[in-house]
C-alpha cells in the first residue's frame, strides 16, 4: 500500500508547527473547526494521534497546559511537504539529473528520495536516474541534507541531451 497524501489541513498544521519552531498549545478542536481546518474533533484528534505513533509530534505539559512540538521526524516530514517545486516560467535550457545509488539496507531512504523526486516531477530515465528541467528548491535540497539522503545523491546540472524531445514533450517545454 502506498503512502496517502496528506489533506491540506494536516499540511498547513505541519507547516505552522515548523514555522514556529517551539511549542503550539493543544488548541481545541471546536476553534479549528470553526477555521474550517478539521471536519470535527474527532478528525483533529485522529491526525494528532497519528501524528504521534508515526513519531512527528510529541506532547508536552507545560505549566498546566499541553503544548504540540514536532519532533525531529516531524521537522523531516514538514520540510517534505514544503519541498514541492513551483515550476520556474522560463526554461534555462539546462537539465537536472539526480544520480543515487543507495545501499539495499537503507530502502526507507531510497523511498523517502523517489517520494521527493516524484513530488517534484522529476521523470524516471533508470533505476536510479531521475531528470527534470528545473532545480530543486531550497526545502528539497535541505530535506536532502537533514535526511542524510545527500550522501547517497549527485545532483548533476546538464546542458545537452542527445534526443531529448520526448523530455520537452513531457514537460511542455519549446
Amino acid at each position: 500500500m502506498g503512502k496517502k497524501e496528506l489533506t491540506m489541513s494536516s499540511k498547513l498544521l505541519l507547516s505552522l508547527l515548523a514555522a514556529e519552531d517551539t511549542l503550539i498549545p493543544l488548541m481545541n478542536p471546536y476553534k479549528l473547526r470553526n477555521r474550517a481546518l478539521f471536519g470535527n474533533q474527532g478528525s483533529y484528534r485522529r491526525t494528532l494521534y497519528k501524528w504521534q505513533k508515526r513519531g512527528w509530534i510529541k506532547f508536552v505539559n507545560k505549566d498546566a497546559e499541553r503544548f504540540i512540538k514536532l519532533t525531529k521526524n516531524g521537522e523531516l516530514e514538514a520540510l517534505l511537504v514544503k519541498a514541492r517545486l513551483p515550476a520556474p516560467q522560463q526554461w534555462d535550457k539546462k537539465w537536472r539529473m539526480i544520480v543515487f545509488d543507495i545501499p539495499e539496507d537503507c530502502k526507507e531512504k531510497r523511498n523517502q528520495l523517489r517520494d521527493l523526486l516524484k513530488r517534484n516531477s522529476f521523470y524516471k530515465l533508470q533505476a536510479s536516474v531521475y531528470i527534470n528541467p528545473f532545480p530543486l528548491n531550497r526545502e528539497a535540497v535541505e530535506y536532502l541534507k537533514q535526511s542524510r539522503l545527500i550522501y547517497y545523491i549527485r545532483i548533476i546540472k546538464v546542458d545537452e541531451i542527445d534526443d531529448d524531445a520526448d523530455l520537452k514533450k513531457r514537460y511542455n517545454l519549446k
